[in-house]
Protein backbone atom coordinates (compact mmCIF):
# COMPACT_ATOMS: atom_id res chain seq x y z
CA UNK A 1 0.00 0.00 0.00
CA UNK A 2 1.08 3.37 -1.03
CA UNK A 3 2.17 5.67 1.83
CA UNK A 4 0.17 8.86 2.42
CA UNK A 5 1.56 11.88 2.53
CA UNK A 6 -0.55 15.14 3.07
CA UNK A 7 1.01 18.56 1.83
CA UNK A 8 -0.57 22.21 3.46
CA UNK A 9 -0.06 24.67 0.98
CA UNK A 10 0.40 24.68 -2.69
CA UNK A 11 3.04 27.62 -3.26
CA UNK A 12 5.95 26.65 -5.15
CA UNK A 13 8.23 24.61 -2.16
CA UNK A 14 4.52 22.50 -1.74
CA UNK A 15 4.79 22.23 -5.43
CA UNK A 16 7.73 21.23 -5.36
CA UNK A 17 7.84 18.40 -2.56
CA UNK A 18 4.39 17.26 -3.82
CA UNK A 19 5.82 16.11 -7.31
CA UNK A 20 8.79 14.91 -5.75
CA UNK A 21 6.89 12.91 -3.07
CA UNK A 22 4.88 11.40 -5.50
CA UNK A 23 7.63 10.67 -7.56
CA UNK A 24 8.84 8.38 -5.12
CA UNK A 25 5.60 6.30 -5.10
CA UNK A 26 4.00 8.13 -2.39
CA UNK A 27 0.50 9.08 -2.34
CA UNK A 28 0.13 12.86 -2.35
CA UNK A 29 -2.94 15.21 -1.26
CA UNK A 30 -1.91 18.68 -1.31
CA UNK A 31 -4.50 20.99 0.86
CA UNK A 32 -4.80 24.64 -0.10
CA UNK A 33 -6.83 27.22 1.47
CA UNK A 34 -7.46 29.12 -2.00
CA UNK A 35 -9.19 28.18 -5.23
CA UNK A 36 -6.33 27.88 -7.13
CA UNK A 37 -2.57 26.92 -6.85
CA UNK A 38 0.48 29.21 -6.41
CA UNK A 39 -0.07 30.36 -2.87
CA UNK A 40 1.80 33.82 -2.70
CA UNK A 41 2.31 33.43 -6.39
CA UNK A 42 -1.54 33.31 -7.12
CA UNK A 43 -2.93 35.24 -10.22
CA UNK A 44 -5.41 38.28 -9.68
CA UNK A 45 -7.25 38.51 -13.23
CA UNK A 46 -9.84 41.58 -13.42
CA UNK A 47 -10.96 44.33 -15.16
CA UNK A 48 -9.49 42.67 -18.90
CA UNK A 49 -6.10 42.71 -16.59
CA UNK A 50 -3.51 39.74 -15.34
CA UNK A 51 -1.41 39.95 -12.07
CA UNK A 52 0.85 38.49 -10.56
CA UNK A 53 0.20 38.64 -6.99
CA UNK A 54 3.57 38.04 -5.57
CA UNK A 55 7.05 37.23 -6.88
CA UNK A 56 7.85 39.09 -10.17
CA UNK A 57 11.45 38.76 -10.56
CA UNK A 58 13.11 35.00 -12.20
CA UNK A 59 16.36 34.36 -11.27
CA UNK A 60 18.62 31.72 -11.08
CA UNK A 61 16.62 29.49 -14.31
CA UNK A 62 18.91 26.71 -13.88
CA UNK A 63 17.08 25.83 -10.66
CA UNK A 64 13.41 25.70 -12.82
CA UNK A 65 15.38 23.93 -15.06
CA UNK A 66 16.95 21.13 -12.78
CA UNK A 67 13.39 20.99 -11.37
CA UNK A 68 11.77 20.13 -14.26
CA UNK A 69 14.72 17.88 -15.87
CA UNK A 70 13.89 15.63 -12.82
CA UNK A 71 10.48 14.84 -14.26
CA UNK A 72 11.99 14.05 -17.26
CA UNK A 73 10.42 17.81 -18.81
CA UNK A 74 12.13 20.65 -20.62
CA UNK A 75 11.60 24.06 -19.47
CA UNK A 76 11.12 25.58 -22.81
CA UNK A 77 8.34 22.96 -23.74
CA UNK A 78 6.35 24.57 -20.75
CA UNK A 79 6.66 27.84 -20.95
CA UNK A 80 9.00 30.14 -22.92
CA UNK A 81 11.53 32.68 -21.35
CA UNK A 82 12.65 36.06 -22.45
CA UNK A 83 15.89 37.63 -20.94
CA UNK A 84 15.05 41.51 -20.24
CA UNK A 85 17.65 44.11 -22.13
CA UNK A 86 17.47 46.40 -19.56
CA UNK A 87 17.40 43.83 -17.01
CA UNK A 88 15.77 47.02 -14.79
CA UNK A 89 16.31 51.02 -14.25
CA UNK A 90 17.31 52.62 -11.26
CA UNK A 91 15.81 56.15 -10.89
CA UNK A 92 17.91 57.65 -8.42
CA UNK A 93 17.64 61.75 -7.49
CA UNK A 94 19.40 62.95 -10.40
CA UNK A 95 19.31 60.44 -13.09
CA UNK A 96 18.07 57.31 -13.87
CA UNK A 97 20.21 54.69 -15.62
CA UNK A 98 19.60 51.31 -17.35
CA UNK A 99 21.15 48.32 -16.03
CA UNK A 100 22.17 46.31 -19.28
CA UNK A 101 22.04 42.69 -19.14
CA UNK A 102 25.07 41.28 -20.05
CA UNK A 103 28.49 41.84 -18.03
CA UNK A 104 30.92 43.91 -20.67
CA UNK A 105 28.09 46.20 -21.12
CA UNK A 106 27.74 46.54 -17.41
CA UNK A 107 31.77 46.71 -16.84
CA UNK A 108 31.18 49.65 -19.59
CA UNK A 109 28.60 51.52 -17.14
CA UNK A 110 29.96 50.71 -13.76
CA UNK A 111 33.71 52.24 -15.65
CA UNK A 112 31.59 55.47 -16.77
CA UNK A 113 30.20 56.08 -13.29
CA UNK A 114 33.60 55.31 -11.66
CA UNK A 115 37.19 55.57 -13.01
CA UNK A 116 37.93 51.98 -12.68
CA UNK A 117 34.96 50.51 -11.37
CA UNK A 118 34.86 48.56 -14.59
CA UNK A 119 38.08 46.12 -13.51
CA UNK A 120 36.75 46.41 -9.87
CA UNK A 121 33.12 44.72 -10.72
CA UNK A 122 35.10 41.64 -12.83
CA UNK A 123 36.85 40.72 -9.25
CA UNK A 124 33.56 41.36 -7.16
CA UNK A 125 31.93 39.10 -9.70
CA UNK A 126 35.03 36.38 -10.02
CA UNK A 127 34.58 36.52 -6.08
CA UNK A 128 30.49 36.29 -6.20
CA UNK A 129 31.01 33.70 -8.72
CA UNK A 130 32.74 31.02 -6.35
CA UNK A 131 30.36 31.98 -3.50
CA UNK A 132 27.20 31.04 -5.90
CA UNK A 133 28.63 27.43 -6.79
CA UNK A 134 29.97 26.69 -3.59
CA UNK A 135 26.85 27.80 -1.97
CA UNK A 136 24.52 25.39 -4.43
CA UNK A 137 26.51 23.18 -4.18
CA UNK A 138 27.55 22.39 -0.66
CA UNK A 139 24.96 24.89 1.21
CA UNK A 140 21.92 25.21 -0.58
CA UNK A 141 20.61 21.33 -0.91
CA UNK A 142 21.49 20.39 2.57
CA UNK A 143 18.88 20.24 5.12
CA UNK A 144 20.48 22.12 7.76
CA UNK A 145 20.09 19.30 10.59
CA UNK A 146 23.49 18.72 11.50
CA UNK A 147 27.26 20.62 11.12
CA UNK A 148 28.29 16.89 10.22
CA UNK A 149 26.44 18.51 6.52
CA UNK A 150 29.32 20.66 6.22
CA UNK A 151 32.06 17.76 7.25
CA UNK A 152 33.41 18.14 3.53
CA UNK A 153 37.25 19.05 3.06
CA UNK A 154 37.07 21.46 0.52
CA UNK A 155 34.08 23.09 1.78
CA UNK A 156 35.89 24.07 5.17
CA UNK A 157 39.11 25.41 3.24
CA UNK A 158 37.02 27.60 1.09
CA UNK A 159 35.38 28.85 4.10
CA UNK A 160 37.35 31.48 3.99
CA UNK A 161 36.73 32.89 1.07
CA UNK A 162 32.85 32.71 1.53
CA UNK A 163 32.95 36.06 3.53
CA UNK A 164 30.78 34.60 6.15
CA UNK A 165 32.22 37.30 8.61
CA UNK A 166 32.51 40.03 6.81
CA UNK A 167 29.17 42.11 6.34
CA UNK A 168 27.98 42.57 2.41
CA UNK A 169 28.11 46.67 3.13
CA UNK A 170 31.91 46.26 4.10
CA UNK A 171 32.60 44.27 0.78
CA UNK A 172 31.04 46.14 -1.19
CA UNK A 173 32.70 49.47 -0.13
CA UNK A 174 35.93 47.30 -0.59
CA UNK A 175 35.42 47.73 -4.62
CA UNK A 176 33.42 50.74 -5.08
CA UNK A 177 32.97 54.45 -3.64
CA UNK A 178 30.63 55.70 -5.86
CA UNK A 179 27.04 55.71 -3.80
CA UNK A 180 25.32 54.61 -6.63
CA UNK A 181 27.06 51.70 -7.22
CA UNK A 182 27.36 50.70 -4.10
CA UNK A 183 23.30 50.77 -3.83
CA UNK A 184 23.09 49.03 -7.08
CA UNK A 185 24.94 46.26 -5.63
CA UNK A 186 23.19 46.56 -1.99
CA UNK A 187 20.03 46.70 -3.07
CA UNK A 188 19.43 42.31 -3.56
CA UNK A 189 19.80 41.73 -0.08
CA UNK A 190 17.48 43.92 1.35
CA UNK A 191 14.93 41.47 0.72
CA UNK A 192 16.87 38.87 2.17
CA UNK A 193 15.67 40.54 5.91
CA UNK A 194 18.30 42.26 6.96
CA UNK A 195 20.45 45.84 6.53
CA UNK A 196 24.06 45.27 4.74
CA UNK A 197 25.59 45.89 7.47
CA UNK A 198 23.93 42.77 8.91
CA UNK A 199 24.06 40.25 6.15
CA UNK A 200 27.07 37.97 5.47
CA UNK A 201 29.22 39.19 2.25
CA UNK A 202 28.38 35.36 1.36
CA UNK A 203 25.21 36.62 -0.34
CA UNK A 204 27.28 38.60 -3.17
CA UNK A 205 26.11 35.48 -4.87
CA UNK A 206 23.14 37.49 -5.20
CA UNK A 207 24.50 40.13 -7.43
CA UNK A 208 26.28 36.85 -9.40
CA UNK A 209 22.52 36.07 -10.40
CA UNK A 210 21.61 39.25 -11.06
CA UNK A 211 24.53 40.18 -13.31
CA UNK A 212 25.83 36.72 -14.64
CA UNK A 213 22.64 34.75 -14.49
CA UNK A 214 20.45 37.67 -15.75
CA UNK A 215 16.79 38.52 -15.45
CA UNK A 216 14.45 36.95 -17.22
CA UNK A 217 10.31 37.10 -18.10
CA UNK A 218 8.57 33.84 -18.50
CA UNK A 219 5.94 34.47 -21.06
CA UNK A 220 2.64 34.72 -18.96
CA UNK A 221 4.00 35.90 -15.87
CA UNK A 222 5.44 33.96 -13.21
CA UNK A 223 2.33 32.70 -12.34
CA UNK A 224 3.17 30.33 -16.23
CA UNK A 225 5.49 29.00 -13.95
CA UNK A 226 3.25 27.63 -11.09
CA UNK A 227 0.65 26.35 -13.96
CA UNK A 228 3.58 24.32 -15.43
CA UNK A 229 4.69 23.04 -11.40
CA UNK A 230 0.64 22.59 -11.02
CA UNK A 231 0.77 20.18 -14.00
CA UNK A 232 4.01 18.05 -13.41
CA UNK A 233 2.61 17.56 -10.06
CA UNK A 234 -0.87 16.23 -11.60
CA UNK A 235 1.03 13.92 -14.00
CA UNK A 236 3.03 12.92 -11.83
CA UNK A 237 -0.51 11.71 -9.36
CA UNK A 238 -0.67 14.01 -7.03
CA UNK A 239 -4.39 14.90 -5.82
CA UNK A 240 -5.53 18.58 -4.96
CA UNK A 241 -8.35 19.66 -2.34
CA UNK A 242 -8.31 23.48 -2.93
CA UNK A 243 -10.99 25.92 -0.93
CA UNK A 244 -10.41 23.86 2.10
CA UNK A 245 -8.48 25.28 5.28
CA UNK A 246 -6.46 23.36 7.53
CA UNK A 247 -7.57 23.70 11.24
CA UNK A 248 -5.51 20.48 12.95
CA UNK A 249 -2.69 18.44 12.92
CA UNK A 250 -3.68 15.55 14.74
CA UNK A 251 -0.60 13.59 16.59
CA UNK A 252 -0.83 10.27 18.53
CA UNK A 253 1.82 9.43 20.29
CA UNK A 254 4.25 10.76 18.31
CA UNK A 255 3.07 10.48 14.76
CA UNK A 256 0.94 13.14 13.11
CA UNK A 257 -1.80 10.75 12.16
CA UNK A 258 -4.47 12.87 10.57
CA UNK A 259 -4.67 16.05 8.75
CA UNK A 260 -8.25 17.65 10.10
CA UNK A 261 -9.81 20.50 7.47
CA UNK A 262 -12.89 22.82 7.78
CA UNK A 263 -14.28 20.66 5.34
CA UNK A 264 -12.85 16.59 5.53
CA UNK A 265 -10.20 14.52 7.67
CA UNK A 266 -7.11 12.81 5.56
CA UNK A 267 -5.24 10.26 7.13
CA UNK A 268 -1.33 10.61 6.77
CA UNK A 269 1.96 8.50 7.34
CA UNK A 270 4.10 12.17 6.83
CA UNK A 271 2.94 15.54 6.81
CA UNK A 272 4.95 18.89 4.88
CA UNK A 273 4.11 21.93 6.00
CA UNK A 274 4.42 23.94 2.85
CA UNK A 275 2.13 26.95 4.92
CA UNK A 276 3.78 29.51 7.56
CA UNK A 277 5.62 27.63 10.07
CA UNK A 278 4.84 29.75 12.89
CA UNK A 279 1.13 29.41 12.00
CA UNK A 280 1.06 25.63 11.94
CA UNK A 281 3.13 25.35 14.94
CA UNK A 282 0.66 27.63 17.16
CA UNK A 283 -2.44 27.05 15.60
CA UNK A 284 -2.36 23.02 13.84
CA UNK A 285 -0.54 21.61 16.77
CA UNK A 286 -1.15 21.25 20.87
CA UNK A 287 1.61 23.20 23.09
CA UNK A 288 2.83 19.99 23.80
CA UNK A 289 3.92 19.10 20.33
CA UNK A 290 5.32 22.28 19.17
CA UNK A 291 9.69 22.71 18.62
CA UNK A 292 9.69 26.38 19.29
CA UNK A 293 8.34 28.53 22.15
CA UNK A 294 6.24 31.79 21.27
CA UNK A 295 9.58 33.93 23.06
CA UNK A 296 11.97 31.71 19.79
CA UNK A 297 9.27 33.28 17.14
CA UNK A 298 9.49 36.87 19.04
CA UNK A 299 13.02 36.88 18.70
CA UNK A 300 13.50 35.80 14.72
CA UNK A 301 14.26 38.41 12.61
CA UNK A 302 11.98 38.40 9.74
CA UNK A 303 12.30 40.09 6.02
CA UNK A 304 10.05 42.76 4.72
CA UNK A 305 6.37 42.93 4.85
CA UNK A 306 4.98 45.56 1.56
CA UNK A 307 2.54 47.64 0.47
CA UNK A 308 1.46 46.10 -3.05
CA UNK A 309 -0.88 48.07 -5.75
CA UNK A 310 -2.30 45.84 -8.89
CA UNK A 311 -3.24 48.90 -11.49
CA UNK A 312 -4.52 48.90 -14.34
CA UNK A 313 -4.25 52.14 -16.53
CA UNK A 314 -6.05 52.74 -19.88
CA UNK A 315 -3.03 54.82 -21.84
CA UNK A 316 0.34 53.71 -22.81
CA UNK A 317 2.83 55.08 -20.78
CA UNK A 318 6.08 56.04 -23.02
CA UNK A 319 9.44 55.05 -22.07
CA UNK A 320 8.87 52.88 -18.92
CA UNK A 321 10.66 49.96 -18.92
CA UNK A 322 9.95 46.08 -17.00
CA UNK A 323 11.49 46.51 -14.11
CA UNK A 324 12.31 50.06 -12.03
CA UNK A 325 13.63 50.82 -9.11
CA UNK A 326 13.27 54.19 -7.17
CA UNK A 327 16.31 54.96 -5.34
CA UNK A 328 15.34 58.44 -5.38
CA UNK A 329 15.30 59.04 -1.61
CA UNK A 330 17.12 58.17 1.24
CA UNK A 331 18.42 54.69 0.89
CA UNK A 332 19.93 54.14 4.34
CA UNK A 333 16.63 55.96 6.18
CA UNK A 334 14.04 53.77 3.97
CA UNK A 335 16.17 50.46 5.24
CA UNK A 336 16.79 51.16 9.20
CA UNK A 337 12.78 52.30 8.84
CA UNK A 338 12.30 48.31 7.73
CA UNK A 339 14.70 46.83 10.13
CA UNK A 340 16.55 49.27 12.94
CA UNK A 341 13.68 51.32 13.82
CA UNK A 342 10.56 49.41 12.20
CA UNK A 343 7.66 52.32 11.76
CA UNK A 344 5.52 53.06 8.24
CA UNK A 345 8.45 54.74 5.86
CA UNK A 346 8.44 58.18 5.89
CA UNK A 347 9.89 58.70 1.98
CA UNK A 348 10.01 55.13 0.61
CA UNK A 349 11.78 53.78 -1.87
CA UNK A 350 9.62 51.25 -4.56
CA UNK A 351 9.97 49.39 -7.23
CA UNK A 352 7.64 49.25 -10.06
CA UNK A 353 6.76 46.23 -12.78
CA UNK A 354 5.32 46.76 -16.76
CA UNK A 355 4.82 43.33 -17.57
CA UNK A 356 2.37 45.01 -19.92
CA UNK A 357 5.79 46.23 -21.68
CA UNK A 358 7.30 42.79 -22.44
CA UNK A 359 3.70 40.86 -22.63
CA UNK A 360 1.15 43.17 -24.33
CA UNK A 361 -1.87 40.27 -23.62
CA UNK A 362 -1.27 41.07 -19.75
CA UNK A 363 -3.31 44.34 -20.38
CA UNK A 364 -6.05 45.32 -22.70
CA UNK A 365 -5.12 46.99 -26.21
CA UNK A 366 -3.14 49.78 -25.07
CA UNK A 367 -3.31 49.66 -21.61
CA UNK A 368 -0.54 48.88 -18.94
CA UNK A 369 -0.45 46.47 -15.91
CA UNK A 370 1.26 48.27 -13.16
CA UNK A 371 2.80 46.28 -10.03
CA UNK A 372 3.99 48.41 -7.59
CA UNK A 373 6.07 47.41 -4.28
CA UNK A 374 6.66 49.41 -1.41
CA UNK A 375 8.95 47.25 1.47
CA UNK A 376 8.06 48.17 4.61
CA UNK A 377 8.43 46.20 8.07
CA UNK A 378 6.81 42.92 9.24
CA UNK A 379 4.39 43.30 12.15
CA UNK A 380 3.35 46.75 11.43
CA UNK A 381 0.19 47.58 12.83
CA UNK A 382 -2.08 50.39 11.63
CA UNK A 383 -2.82 49.10 8.15
CA UNK A 384 -5.58 51.05 7.44
CA UNK A 385 -7.24 52.45 3.75
CA UNK A 386 -6.04 55.60 4.30
CA UNK A 387 -1.81 54.70 5.21
CA UNK A 388 -2.76 52.56 1.87
CA UNK A 389 -4.13 55.37 -0.07
CA UNK A 390 -1.57 58.10 1.18
CA UNK A 391 1.40 55.78 0.14
CA UNK A 392 -0.09 55.63 -3.23
CA UNK A 393 -0.49 58.76 -4.00
CA UNK A 394 3.40 60.05 -2.65
CA UNK A 395 4.92 57.07 -5.30
CA UNK A 396 2.33 58.37 -7.78
CA UNK A 397 3.46 61.64 -7.81
CA UNK A 398 6.91 60.63 -8.50
CA UNK A 399 6.48 57.74 -10.82
CA UNK A 400 4.79 60.72 -13.11
CA UNK A 401 7.11 63.01 -12.37
CA UNK A 402 9.67 60.68 -13.56
CA UNK A 403 7.77 59.50 -16.68
CA UNK A 404 6.57 63.01 -17.42
CA UNK A 405 2.89 61.95 -17.87
CA UNK A 406 -0.29 61.82 -16.04
CA UNK A 407 -1.57 58.29 -14.67
CA UNK A 408 -3.99 58.75 -11.90
CA UNK A 409 -6.39 60.17 -14.20
CA UNK A 410 -6.30 57.16 -16.30
CA UNK A 411 -6.46 54.60 -14.08
CA UNK A 412 -9.49 52.03 -14.49
CA UNK A 413 -8.39 49.24 -11.57
CA UNK A 414 -6.64 49.52 -8.28
CA UNK A 415 -6.17 46.83 -5.46
CA UNK A 416 -3.85 47.44 -2.63
CA UNK A 417 -2.46 44.47 -0.58
CA UNK A 418 -0.37 44.83 2.20
CA UNK A 419 0.42 43.57 5.95
CA UNK A 420 -2.80 42.43 7.10
CA UNK A 421 -3.66 40.96 3.42
CA UNK A 422 -0.82 38.86 4.07
CA UNK A 423 -1.77 37.38 7.71
CA UNK A 424 -5.49 37.05 6.39
CA UNK A 425 -4.60 35.17 3.07
CA UNK A 426 -1.66 33.36 3.94
CA UNK A 427 -1.45 33.14 8.21
CA UNK A 428 2.22 34.96 7.42
CA UNK A 429 4.11 35.68 10.79
CA UNK A 430 3.86 39.23 11.41
CA UNK A 431 2.67 39.85 7.65
CA UNK A 432 5.79 38.81 6.30
CA UNK A 433 6.59 38.72 2.85
CA UNK A 434 9.67 37.33 2.21
CA UNK A 435 10.42 35.00 5.24
CA UNK A 436 12.69 34.52 7.84
CA UNK A 437 16.20 37.54 7.52
CA UNK A 438 19.03 35.33 6.20
CA UNK A 439 21.25 37.06 8.82
CA UNK A 440 24.17 35.17 10.15
CA UNK A 441 22.56 33.82 12.89
CA UNK A 442 19.60 32.54 11.12
CA UNK A 443 21.51 30.73 8.23
CA UNK A 444 21.34 26.64 8.12
CA UNK A 445 20.84 24.83 11.23
CA UNK A 446 20.43 28.15 13.06
CA UNK A 447 17.29 28.42 11.30
CA UNK A 448 13.47 26.38 12.11
CA UNK A 449 13.99 23.15 11.26
CA UNK A 450 12.75 21.22 8.34
CA UNK A 451 12.16 18.43 10.76
CA UNK A 452 9.66 18.69 13.91
CA UNK A 453 12.15 17.79 16.98
CA UNK A 454 8.41 16.39 18.30
CA UNK A 455 6.60 14.78 15.95
CA UNK A 456 8.31 11.89 13.80
CA UNK A 457 6.72 11.98 10.87
CA UNK A 458 6.04 16.21 10.64
CA UNK A 459 8.57 17.76 8.42
CA UNK A 460 8.04 21.81 7.00
CA UNK A 461 9.52 23.41 4.03
CA UNK A 462 9.17 26.92 2.45
CA UNK A 463 10.15 30.34 3.11
CA UNK A 464 10.37 30.38 7.31
CA UNK A 465 13.25 27.56 6.87
CA UNK A 466 16.40 26.06 4.76
CA UNK A 467 17.29 27.52 2.79
CA UNK A 468 15.32 30.80 2.98
CA UNK A 469 13.32 33.56 0.95
CA UNK A 470 13.15 33.53 -3.14
CA UNK A 471 11.52 31.68 -5.66
CA UNK A 472 14.44 29.39 -6.77
CA UNK A 473 15.18 28.87 -2.88
CA UNK A 474 11.35 27.53 -2.20
CA UNK A 475 12.29 24.99 -5.00
CA UNK A 476 15.08 23.35 -3.70
CA UNK A 477 13.34 23.55 -0.26
CA UNK A 478 10.30 21.02 -1.49
CA UNK A 479 13.01 18.76 -3.47
CA UNK A 480 15.20 18.93 -0.05
CA UNK A 481 12.51 17.84 2.29
CA UNK A 482 10.74 15.29 -0.04
CA UNK A 483 14.22 13.66 0.14
CA UNK A 484 13.78 13.35 3.95
CA UNK A 485 10.54 12.36 4.29
CA UNK A 486 11.64 9.56 1.44
CA UNK A 487 14.21 8.32 4.12
CA UNK A 488 11.57 8.31 7.03
CA UNK A 489 8.38 6.33 5.37
CA UNK A 490 11.93 3.77 4.10
CA UNK A 491 12.61 3.43 6.93
CA UNK A 492 9.60 3.33 8.40
CA UNK A 493 8.67 0.58 5.90
CA UNK A 494 11.89 -1.54 6.77
CA UNK A 495 10.73 -1.47 10.33
CA UNK A 496 6.99 -2.80 10.08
Amino acid sequence: MKKRVIITGSGFSGLSAASFMAKQGASVTVIEKHGIPGGRARQLKSAGFTFDMGPSWYWMPEVFERFFAAFGKRREDLYHLHRLDPSYRVYWENNAVDIPAGVPALISLFESIEPGAGQQLQQFLKEAAFKYQTGMEKLVYKPGLSLLEFADADFIKGVVKLDVFTSMKKHVQKFFKHPQLRQLLEFPVLFLGALPSDIPALYSLMNYADMEGGTWYPEGGIYSVVQAMYQTALEQGVAFSFDEEVQKIAVSGNKAGKVITNKSAYDADAVIVAADYHHAETSWLEPRYRTYSDAYWEKRVMAPSCLLYYVGVSKKLPGIPHHSLFFDTDFDTHAAEIYSNPQWPSDPMFYVSTVSVTDPGSAPEGSENLFLLVPVAAGLTGDTAEVRANYFDKIMRRLEARLGCSIRDHIVYNRSFAVSDFVNDYHAFKGNAYGLANTLLQTSILKPSCRSRKVRNLFYTGQLTVPGPGVPPSLISGEMVAGLVSKYLSKENSLT
